[in-house]
């Protein structure tokens, strides 16, 4: 039992002696309410796009969708993408699915891996579907016919979901 031992060196020599410590960083974020996504134009129209999916999409597929929709009607909704690759990235996207799962509007199946709207997110829709009236025909116009290019793309996803 008996190893080397390493002596005692205060904070200032380890700071001096090279060795790093680990830093804690505190991220401080706004805590969002279902009433905050209510009053988000963008993620009723964000939730009502998953919404017209009946068998979930993956966020990748919705990704792409997103982004084809942005590409043919300008401003739709209003992200800004950086094309990685062939697969086209928004944070701000990222970042309004991630509020949405975490008010619980939005689910992502465990066994496949796709996004599902909850009844609480029907719920909500039904409710605020007026907000968006105007929007409502042109997103599923861009559904119908976009669906058919990104559906092979939901597809890896699935497998790929599938397989671990």
């Amino acid at each position: 039992m008996g190893g080397l031992k390493k002596p005692k060196i205060s904070s200032q020599q380890a700071a001096t002696s090279g060795e790093k410590g680990k830093e804690i960083r505190i991220v401080t974020r706004h805590v969002v309410t279902v009433n905050d996504v209510v009053k988000n134009p963008r993620l009723i129209k964000l939730l009502y796009l998953i919404s017209l999916s009946n068998n979930g999409l993956s966020e990748k597929a919705l990704s792409h969708l997103v982004y084809n929709i942005e590409k043919e009607q300008k401003g739709r909704f209003g992200y800004e993408f950086t094309l990685v690759g062939d697969t086209p990235v928004s944070k701000e996207l990222l970042n309004d699915l991630t509020t949405l799962k975490y008010t619980g509007l939005v689910e992502v199946s465990i066994k496949n891996r796709k996004l599902h709207v909850t009844s609480g997110g029907r719920e909500i829709l039904d409710k605020t579907i007026e907000s968006i009236k105007t929007d409502i025909d042109a997103l599923k116009k861009s559904f119908e016919e976009t669906w058919p290019k990104i559906a092979p793309i939901d597809v890896e996803a699935g497998l790929k979901a599938s397989k671990r």
